[in-house]
Order: structure tokens, then C-alpha cells, then sequence
């Protein structure tokens, strides 16, 4: 057995690599947003900078590996052979994780993900133990519940603590400064930026040294005993050579720099708190099997007091990490995704939105807006006129309109505020020893900062809303997922030994090189949209190939979905029905994102290009209405099926099977036009158009003779009415993309808007 525990110590480290990749994917938000949403610095120079944060960070990350040795269990009341397999257990759960929250784009936290992993994992061998071991303790013995319940609720209070503070603070920020700081960074900037770098130092000190890799314990208590004059004396100085060099050099902003400094500080604590999350476990799976090794006793006898104490962690394994992290910073994609989800909901624009309105979000909206109705009735006129003016938007504004493409997402002020904030709460938290996730501190300071700023606005607070609570409903489902996951896989390995084992990491194995496919796919889509908006490529020969490509996936998927819906309905097959609506989701959401995507894009291109875009704007557009039209089929027909109402008559059937192929026929044909680019052959397609409505009119008399001769009831005929309607409507959307191609070929604009299509009877 003892190869087989070297084999999975060398596994631990080679998860270990696997999740300080997709670790660095996910975390990447919390110290990248403020300076990539700012645009403070170029994203070579803004990488560079967490960069460095992150390599000096690693070294202070020394002290934090304690917690994946003794935190959340007593180490010395488990076997090696049991806690080799707890920790395995653990990197395999975490990277699966991890990396399925990083392919749909939404940030988490890796310090939640790693205590319940932890947990779950202790409390399944524990469980093991109580019931195979005739001398075994409680489970309280097992689990050290007074530090895991410390940890957990730390960790939860820190969101609500986080997301008030970043409103409170940026509201008095932007009341000071204004969206036009420019001028008043004159008289104030060095006070602000003196107390901003101070804040951070005073960060660096509490959060940073005391898990320096690298300091005596000498030095760490003079820094600690001194750490108020040190930040007083920062403040002082900071303030002096900020006003010197704003007065030496006219173009230094002090703002950028605030950002900057702030980007490497929160990279440097990201690297120093949550290394532990991704190494802490296999160097203690490394540290258990050094120490039984040494004992000579059986792996089944040997209990883990040594890991009890304090293990020091090689300084050069933490460089080596820091390395690993700083090279996925600069490749990983899914990074980036996820960097995206924060950055949209932070916008100060509204535009389109990714996630979609939740009653309850647009209950808490309602209430507040209402309650902000209330309160600005009993403010004084003077003092609103005053708060109006500072949050006037305006300059704002006009600023990204003059940049176009390079403005900002938000202004350096309230990055600055965010990066600020975020510092002090993680720095008062560690000095408190509470624990913090930087994931859940960072981000809700960074929506916190949003909703004062004015950036959920009347046209987009629903949908911010939705997706903040989408996110933090993630960051539960985490918790509950990793314990849940960390608990099974810890079963499987204890009962089915090597098997199990090799089982299971093929499987995550295989699970890790589907969410990249998926990824890969959605990544793909989207960047075949924006890469057609690229100025210059806007021309009508990269449209119709761009239309084309679009029109054979989207008419396939919708023939696909109609027919399954029918043959669903004729044989009452429930399961079918769910099958095709299951399917037909993310096609559905596809169809609305590529369609913002489009109108998003329209600032790219140059004016020479505005029809060609308009075109395939509008192809997209009629894609989505389509969409939303199969929809409309396939739900309503799930719900008739599962309510079990009465069966459609087989004449019914046949007529819709015969509709659906008359349908197919008008698809195809318009895919042909299309690919054909013959202005001529799309007359003819209009002209079958009409055939269709004329087979739409009559199977419409003949479902009201059933009526009248009563051969169906109510819900038969509201259904089946639905259905034809629909089924008609995706005919006109396909006769309208038919319609403006032959306009753009023939040189005409005066194209039609599905809003104001009539879709005729």
C-alpha cells in the first residue's frame, strides 16, 4: 500500500496544479474589475501589476496552510489511511467545482469552496469511523465545529457587512468629488490619495506580514507594536509626494495611481489568503505521508498528532505556485468570463443584460424604489438640488461617447473607492482574526459602490439585481455542493479503495473536458458576432456569410423542436416533451444574446457600414423572435400533455405534422436565398408565403367546425389556435429575413422592424 500512497500524494500535486488554474480563473475578478473596468492602465500593464502582486503575495501565505491541516478537523484522531483519501477527496471535488462555476462565468469563492470540501469530507470519514470503529469518539472529537462555524459565519456576515459599507462610502465619495473630480483632485487629491495609500498600507500590515514566509518573528512584532505610527507616518508622507509630483508633473493622475497600487495590494492578498485554498491540501497530504514514513507504523494505526503542530511551508513552493498562477492570469479564457459577469453587473451604462428579472427582484426594486420616493419628499429642495448636481452623470457621459470604444465601464473614482474599500474591510477582518472570503468581500463592495454611483438605474436595476442574487445564490450553492460532493466521493474512495479511486478521477477528468467543450462552443459564438461587427468587416459579402452560418443552425434547431413537440403531443409522451423544452433553452437564450451582442457592437463600425449592420442586426433580431415563437409552441404543448387534458384528435395531428412540413419547406428555401445571393429566387419564396398563409386559414376552419360540431373542448381549441398562430408568425419571420435581403441587394433600406411587423392573418 505504501506505492499507492506515493501515487496519490504525487496526485495531490498534480490537482494541485489543475486547481491554482482554475482557482486563478474564478479569483481573477476580485482584483482585476476596479483597474480593467476603470481602464486606469492598458491590460498588459494592469496584468503586470497583479502579476507581481501575486508572486510577492505567495510568500506571505506561509501561515494560512494551517487551516487546511487543523482547522476544520482534529488531525489527530484520524488514521493516514483515512486522511490521504480526505484529501484527496477534497482536490477532487474542488477542481470539478470550480471549474464548472468558471464555464458558466460566475464568480465564487474558493475559500468557501475549500472549507466545505473539508469539511464534508471530515464529516464523512468521521461518520465511517463512528460506525466501524468499536473504540470511536463523537463527532465532535472529529470536527473542530467551534473554528468551522467561526469560519462559515464569518465568511456569510462579511457579504452583507461588505455590500453596506461599499454604498455608505461611495455615496460620500461621489458627494465630495462629483462625476466631474478632475478640478477638485487639485485641492484634494493628495489628502485622498495620502488616505487611500495609507488604508492600503495599514491592508499590507495586518493582512501581509503575519504569514511572511520570509520575516523573523523579531521583525513581525516591531511591525505589529508600531503598525499605527507606521500608518500615520505613511498618511503624512504620501500626501507630501503625491502633491509634489502632482505639482512636477501636470499629467499625473492620481486616481490611476490609487488604482494601480490597489490592484497589486488585493492581487497580493488574493495570493496570500487564498493559495491556501488550492496547495494547503496536497502539502498536507505531503506532510502526512513524510510523517509516516518516519513512523514505521501501518497506515491503518498511524494517527496524524504531527500535523496538529506547526508545519513551515518551503518558501520556494509558494514561488513555484505563484508562478503557475501568474501564467493561467495571462492565458485563461474563463477568466476573462467571469471577469465579464462582474464587470457587467457594475456598468454605469445600462445595455444588455445577461441575466434575466426574478420576482423577487422585482419585489425589492418596487420597494425600494418606493421607499426612495418617500425619502426624497422629506428632503429639502436646497440639499436635493445639491445631491442631483454631484450625481449628475452627465460629464460621464460625455466622456465614453467622445472615447467610443476605449471608454471606461466606470470612472477611476469609483474604482479607486471599491479597491479602498475592500483593502480596510478584509484588513479590519484579519486583524479581528475573522475570517473572510476576499471573493465575497470584493465583489459585494464592488456592487455596493454600483448601486450608489447610480449605475442600477430604472432601466436596468431589475436585472442587476437578478444577477447579484444569482451570484450569491451561487456562492450557497457552493457551500451546500462542495460539502454534498466532498462527503460522496469521500464514501466511494474509503468503500471502493483503488477502484473507486480510479473511477473517480477519470470522471472528473471527463467532466472537466466536457465544461471545456462547452465553453469553447459558447465562446465561439459570441466571437463570431463581435468579430463581424469589427470595423471594416461589415461589408454585405461577410453578412450574408455571417446570416447563412446563423440561419442552418437556428432553422434546424427550430424544425428539430417543433416536430419533437407534435410527435410529443400525438403520443402524450411527457418525458419526450420536457426532453425537447430542456433542449430548446439554451438555443433560446443563444438567440438573445447573440442579438444583444449585435447591438452592442454598433459602435465599432463606421458609417459607411451602417446598413450592412443594420441588415444583420435585424436578421438576428427575426432569429430571436422566431425563437421566442418555438417557445411559445413547445411550453404550451409540455403544459397541456402534463395537465392531462384530452387527447388532439389524429386529424388534428396530421394537420399540424402537414403545417410543420410546409413550414420546413419556407425555411429551407429561405436558407437557399441566402446561400444562392439570387434576388430572383427570393421572389419566389415570398410568393409560397402566401400558399402557407392559405393553409393556416383553412386548418383554422376547420378546428372552428370542431368547435361548432363540439369534437373538442376549451382547452383543445385554445391550444391548437396558439399553436397555428405561432407556426404562422415563424413563416413571416422567415418571408421578412427573405424580405430585407432582397431590399440590401437591391439597394434599398426602407427594411421592416419586428416591432411593427404585422404579421398578418
Amino acid at each position: 500500500m505504501e506505492t499507492f500512497y506515493l501515487i496519490v500524494v504525487i496526485l495531490l500535486f498534480i490537482l494541485a496544479i489543475s486547481d491554482l488554474i482554475v482557482g486563478v480563473s474564478n479569483d481573477a475578478v476580485n482584483f482585476l474589475n476596479s483597474a480593467v473596468g476603470s481602464k486606469a492602465a492598458s491590460v498588459k500593464m494592469i496584468l503586470l501589476v497583479a502579476a507581481l502582486g501575486i508572486i510577492v503575495g505567495c510568500t506571505f501565505s506561509s501561515g494560512m496552510m494551517e487551516v487546511a491541516r487543523k482547522g476544520i478537523f482534529h488531525p489527530e484522531h484520524f488514521y493516514f489511511s483515512e486522511i490521504i483519501l480526505l484529501f484527496l477527496a477534497v482536490m477532487v471535488t474542488d477542481i470539478i467545482l470550480l471549474d464548472s462555476f468558471n464555464t458558466v462565468g460566475l464568480p465564487t469563492s474558493t475559500t468557501v469552496s475549500i472549507v466545505f470540501e473539508l469539511l464534508g469530507a471530515a464529516v464523512a470519514f468521521s461518520v465511517i469511523k463512528l460506525y466501524t470503529q468499536a473504540n470511536s469518539l463523537g463527532i465532535s472529537d472529529y470536527i473542530n465545529a467551534d473554528r468551522a462555524i467561526a469560519i462559515i459565519s464569518g465568511i456569510f456576515l462579511s457579504v452583507l457587512v461588505a455590500f453596506t459599507v461599499g454604498v455608505i462610502i461611495q455615496y460620500i465619495t461621489r458627494m465630495l468629488f462629483s462625476f466631474n473630480y478632475q478640478s477638485r483632485l487639485k485641492y484634494f487629491g493628495s489628502l485622498w490619495g495620502g488616505f487611500a495609500i495609507a488604508a492600503i498600507t495599514y491592508f499590507l500590515l495586518v493582512k501581509g506580514v503575519k504569514g511572511a514566509s520570509f520575516m523573523t518573528d523579531e521583525l513581525k512584532q516591531i511591525v505589529k507594536v508600531n503598525s499605527t505610527l507606521i500608518i500615520v507616518v505613511s498618511f503624512i508622507a504620501w500626501v507630501v509626494i503625491l502633491q509634489v509630483v502632482s505639482m512636477i508633473f501636470k499629467n499625473f493622475n492620481i486616481m490611476k495611481f490609487i488604482v494601480i497600487v490597489g490592484t497589486f495590494t488585493l492581487a497580493m492578498a488574493f495570493a496570500g489568503n487564498d493559495l491556501v485554498n488550492f496547495i494547503g491540501v496536497p502539502l498536507a497530504g505531503f506532510n502526512s505521508y513524510e510523517l509516516y514514513k518516519a513512523s514505521g507504523e501501518a497506515s491503518t494505526s498511524f494517527l496524524m498528532e504531527g500535523l496538529a503542530g506547526k508545519v513551515p511551508t518551503p518558501t520556494i513552493l509558494l514561488l513555484l505556485a505563484g508562478i503557475i498562477m501568474t501564467i493561467t492570469l495571462y492565458t485563461s479564457k474563463k477568466a476573462k468570463s467571469v471577469l465579464k459577469t462582474s464587470l457587467d453587473l457594475g456598468r454605469q451604462q445600462s445595455g444588455t443584460e445577461r441575466f434575466a428579472s426574478y420576482k423577487i427582484s422585482r419585489l425589492i426594486v418596487r420597494f425600494f424604489t418606493r421607499m426612495s420616493k418617500a425619502v426624497d419628499q422629506l428632503v429639502p429642495k436646497p440639499l436635493k438640488s445639491v445631491m442631483d448636481r454631484q450625481f449628475d452623470e452627465q460629464y460621464f457621459t460625455d466622456q465614453q461617447k467622445a472615447l467610443g470604444d476605449e471608454a471606461p465601464n466606470f470612472d477611476l473614482l469609483r474604482a479607486a473607492t471599491t479597491l479602498v474599500v475592500a483593502s480596510i474591510l478584509i484588513g479590519i477582518g484579519t486583524s479581528f482574526k475573522l475570517p473572510l472570503s476576499t471573493t465575497y468581500v470584493t465583489f459585494m463592495v464592488f456592487m455596493g459602490t454600483s448601486l450608489a454611483d447610480g449605475a442600477w438605474g430604472r432601466e436596468s436595476a431589475v436585472y442587476r439585481v437578478s444577477g447579484v442574487l444569482s451570484v450569491i445564490g451561487g456562492w450557497f450553492f457552493t457551500a451546500f455542493s462542495a460539502f454534498t460532493v466532498a462527503f460522496v466521493i469521500s464514501l466511494l474512495f474509503y468503500f471502493g479503495g483503488i477502484y473507486a479511486v480510479v473511477a473517480v478521477l477519470l470522471l472528473a477528468g471527463f467532466l472537466i473536458y466536457r465544461t471545456n467543450i462547452i465553453f469553447k462552443r459558447k465562446k465561439e459564438e459570441t466571437e463570431d458576432v463581435e468579430k463581424t461587427f469589427e470595423e471594416g468587416l461589415m461589408n454585405r459579402e461577410m453578412v450574408l456569410q455571417g446570416c447563412t452560418k446563423t440561419l442552418v443552425k437556428y432553422f434546424k434547431s427550430f424544425d428539430q423542436e417543433i416536430l419533437g413537440a407534435i410527435e410529443g403531443l400525438k403520443d402524450e409522451d411527457l418525458n419526450k416533451l420536457a426532453g425537447v423544452v430542456k433542449d430548446f433553452k439554451p438555443i433560446y437564450k443563444k438567440s438573445k444574446l447573440l442579438r444583444g451582442i449585435a447591438s452592442e457592437s454598433l459602435d465599432k463600425i463606421s458609417e459607411d457600414e451602417l446598413d450592412s449592420a443594420h441588415f444583420y442586426i435585424l436578421v438576428l433580431e427575426y432569429v430571436q423572435q422566431m425563437a421566442n415563437n418555438v417557445d411559445h409552441v413547445i411550453r404550451p404543448i409540455q403544459h397541456y400533455v402534463d395537465n392531462n387534458h384530452k387527447p388532439f384528435l389524429p386529424s388534428q395531428i396530421e394537420e399540424l405534422q402537414s403545417i410543420h412540413k410546409e413550414l420546413v419547406k419556407i425555411l429551407n428555401n429561405t436558407i437557399d436565398v441566402y446561400k444562392s445571393n439570387d434576388a430572383a429566387e427570393a421572389a419566389i419564396v415570398l410568393e409560397k408565403m402566401e400558399d402557407f398563409v392559405k393553409i393556416i386559414r383553412s386548418t383554422r376552419k376547420s378546428q372552428i367546425k370542431r368547435i361548432k360540431n363540439h369534437e373538442i373542448g376549451t382547452r383543445n381549441s385554445l391550444l391548437y389556435l396558439s399553436v397555428l398562430g405561432e407556426l404562422r408568425n415563424i413563416g413571416w419571420f422567415a418571408s421578412r429575413m427573405v424580405k430585407v435581403y432582397k431590399d440590401l441587394v437591391e439597394g434599398q433600406t426602407d427594411v421592416i422592424s419586428p416591432e411593427v411587423e404585422d404579421l398578418g392573418e
